[in-house]
């Protein structure tokens, strides 16, 4: 289910306040500053800090080249 593109364009990281980038086949919103995804579930962004995944810098350059 993807996110509305007005949803998206709202939606900021809870940690630095910043951009996030949509992986729909992912189903994730990704801060790549911070390294730190944050899941969807149910077609809901699930937005905590708390909530976010550090992810390795292996699997930030594999969502970031595609």
């Amino acid at each position: 289910m993807a996110l509305d593109q007005q949803l998206l364009e709202i939606l900021a990281c809870p940690e630095d306040k910043g951009e996030l980038l949509y992986f729909e086949e992912e189903n994730i919103l990704y801060n790549p500053r911070l390294r730190r995804a944050y899941p969807i579930r149910e077609g809901i962004p699930v937005l905590l800090v708390d909530e976010g995944e550090e992810l390795s810098e292996e699997r930030h350059t594999d969502l970031i080249n595609g």
